[in-house]
């Protein structure tokens, strides 16, 4: 492992993602150009490929001149035939078992260049993925940030091989064969010539309505890719009200189109791809009769027949392969600017050069904060005022809709106010390196996030220095010890893709237990005992008092009674603050709070 790391070094020093990422801005809009540049500090690998690419297939190119010499040999009677035949023999040996080191040679340096940008190309997507907008990934389907990874990665890989050494390599057969003919005949050379517009003409004409096709079929199967991540995520909704036969009719749609789309797109790769075969074909068989004549009127010699045949067919055989390298660069291009789509998007979170800190007390302040989503024309937020003091908790309730995400989506600085100032601190968090802000931060979502792997690996991400002491008083505090005392594998008992073999409660518990481990500062609860069980809920409430003892702390409800102990309420309506205080002072003022509680008593 450490030697493959050695070989994958990056140019000058730089990150891979860095590099790239700089490759793709400068040369915006250019496909190939941007190809180019990504493989910068990887061309003299390409070099020793076609090296030994050539040495390898010095074999290939080397049989015909042997056959058309011992045609020839025979034809006149060479009394030196015998000496001539071993010499051949031995010298087509040597060049065919030197094939197998070259090959490899020739396979290790290919490899070691292309595998560097594939896994490069994926950690910059990766690193991009990390730093743009909460905005553009609620925007974005995840099943297309997916194929962009996955599918148009490999795409790029693809190209790179088929650019770099595919054609090349072509180049290599197509000069070695002209080389020789006009070394024999300069008249066969001149025919082969005839060949080359016609090829020329053929992948011009086919270039541009490839392009499109492969466009369309790569944004429908990106469509399809999200939405079958969607239609697995929603079996369980789907099994249980009987959305089988629907859910089939409606994947069966998308399943259609790009079936559609690929159809297109085979059919017009079929027809680039035979229209070239059959002119090339033709022309190999004219090819045949012209130095069928040659030879009968004396031009050329009955042995040259063959192997004037044999490069005419090397030359047919590497146009016809550009021909068909057309489809494959087509869509590695599509994939090129696919990939540019994620790593020249400008809607990241801008940190650098702002204020780091090191320490929260926990204070917030709204000052008349307005806030819209810029996918939304009308304000979620108008004017809102609020006060938070450190290690105070504040519950925020209200109806759907009225803004109360908003407001923690704003404490947690996914989204930055519009207008007014939201401070934390006394500094305007738009001043703030918020990725210092959030490692005193902790956020428990109404429906928990976890990652397949051990319940430990979920408690302790991100904290890979926690003792086992620490880690055990996390466990008590969270409610979680009764259930890894069950368990025959414990802490490090596995909890599936989602933490599916967990109930709702218990993956809730081990979330606050994830939440604890970083002794945050601040805290975001959001509807963390919603569509719980009473037992669950009791659980989680004791977890959660354990969690926010002394800590700023968040909290949406929907449950009312869950919030008594919350040492202020903000009601919240119409992106505004309308009633702040105690529970007992808001059940005494008898306005929206007092009614809400009545709804649901």
């Amino acid at each position: 492992m450490k030697d493959f790391e050695k070989k994958m070094q990056p140019p000058r020093g730089l990150e891979p993602e860095i590099w790239f990422t700089e490759s793709y801005r400068k040369h915006e809009g250019h496909p190939m150009m941007t190809l180019l540049a990504i493989y910068k500090g990887n061309y003299y690998r390409f070099v020793l490929a076609v090296i030994f690419f050539f040495i390898k297939h010095a074999c290939v190119w080397v049989l015909p001149i042997v056959t058309a010499n011992i045609i020839n040999d025979i034809t006149i009677s060479n009394p030196n035939l015998l000496r001539n035949l071993c010499f051949y023999t031995i010298l087509m040996i040597v060049l065919i078992s030197i094939n197998v080191p070259m090959n490899y040679l020739y396979t290790d340096y290919k490899s070691q260049a292309t595998r560097y940008v594939e896994t490069g190309l994926r950690k910059a997507l990766i690193k991009k993925l990390q730093v743009l907008t909460i905005s553009y990934h609620v925007g974005t389907q995840s099943g297309r940030l997916q194929s962009k990874i996955m599918r148009d990665v490999e795409a790029v890989e693809t190209l790179s091989t088929q650019m770099f050494l595919g054609i090349l390599n072509i180049a290599l057969n197509i000069i070695v064969a002209m080389v020789v003919t006009v070394s024999k005949s300069f008249i066969v050379f001149l025919f082969f010539l005839v060949t080359t517009p016609i090829a020329a003409f053929t992948l011009v004409s086919f270039r541009n309505i490839m392009k499109k096709r492969n466009a369309d079929f790569r944004k429908e199967m990106e469509e399809t890719s999200a939405k079958v991540m969607e239609m697995v995520e929603l079996i369980p909704v789907t099994r249980a009200h009987a959305l089988e036969d629907e859910e089939i009719s409606r994947m069966s749609g998308q399943l259609l189109t790009v079936a559609e789309r690929g159809y297109r797109l085979d059919l017009i790769q079929a027809l680039f791809g035979s229209v070239g075969w059959a002119i090339f074909q033709i022309f190999q068989v004219i090819c045949l009769a012209f130095t069928g004549y040659l030879a009968f009127k004396r031009a050329i010699m009955v042995g040259d027949i063959a192997l004037y045949q044999n490069y005419f067919t090397t030359i047919v055989n590497q146009v016809s392969a550009i021909i068909t390298l057309v489809p494959t660069i087509a869509k590695g291009i599509e994939s090129v600017n696919s990939i540019g789509e994620v790593l020249l998007s400008e809607d990241v979170e801008h940190n650098e050069g702002k204020k780091e800190i090191s320490d929260v007390r926990g204070e917030f302040e709204f000052k008349n904060v307005t806030f819209n989503y810029p996918e939304k024309d009308s304000r979620v937020l108008r004017g809102l005022n609020l006060h938070v003091n450190p290690g105070e908790t504040l519950a925020l309730v209200g109806e759907s809709g009225a803004g109360k995400t908003t407001i923690i989506n704003l404490a947690d600085g996914f989204y930055l106010a519009g207008g007014g100032e939201v401070l934390l601190d006394g500094v305007d968090m738009k001043a703030i390196d918020l990725r210092t802000y959030r490692k005193h931060l902790a956020v428990v979502p109404q429906t928990s996030i976890l990652f397949s792997g051990s319940i430990r690996d979920n408690i302790i991400y991100g904290c890979d220095d926690v003792s086992e002491e620490k880690l055990n008083e996390v466990i008590e505090a969270a409610n979680l010890k009764s259930l890894i005392d069950k368990l025959p594998e414990g802490l490090d008992t596995n909890v599936g893709e989602h933490g599916g073999r967990l109930s709702g409660g218990q993956r809730q518990r081990v979330a606050i237990a994830r939440a604890l481990i970083r002794n945050p500062k601040v805290i975001i609860l959001d509807e963390a005992t919603s569509a719980l069980d009473s037992i669950s809920e009791r659980l989680i409430q004791e977890a959660i008092d354990n969690l926010t003892k002394n800590r700023t702390t968040f909290v949406v409800a929907h449950r009312l009674s869950t919030i008594k102990n919350a040492d202020k309420i903000a009601v919240i309506n119409n992106g505004r603050c309308t009633e702040y205080g105690t529970y007992d002072e808001l059940m005494e003022l008898k306005g929206e709070f007092y009614r809400l509680k009545k709804i649901q008593s």
